[in-house]
């Protein structure tokens, strides 16, 4: 069995996603091809877990430099305004 520690989101900012109150409340997000947060949900009842430490699930952009084989291989990343919803800022192009 393989054990993966996968990137934290250490900060959103995004204050329209029923995820984020006082932090991402995401078990995991996912990071489109565009560097979009694909796990947000623009609702007005607040989702997630209470207690968690949410992570990067997948990750789409492969022209990132952190992205290897569809995992993000960042310590942390920042997750924040984008152009329609939130967008990982923490992307970098190769």
């Amino acid at each position: 069995m393989i054990v993966v520690d996968m990137p934290r989101v250490s900060e959103c900012t995004v204050t329209g996603c029923s995820y984020n109150h006082d932090g991402c409340h995401a078990f995991a997000v996912t990071v489109d091809d565009d560097a979009s947060c694909a796990t947000f949900i623009p609702l007005d009842v607040k989702g997630g877990l209470n207690k968690v430490v949410t992570s990067v699930g997948a990750c789409q952009r492969t022209d990132c430099v952190f992205n290897d084989k569809l995992e993000c291989t960042a310590a942390t990343i920042r997750m924040g305004a984008g152009h329609d919803t939130a967008s990982c800022l923490s992307f970098q192009e190769r």
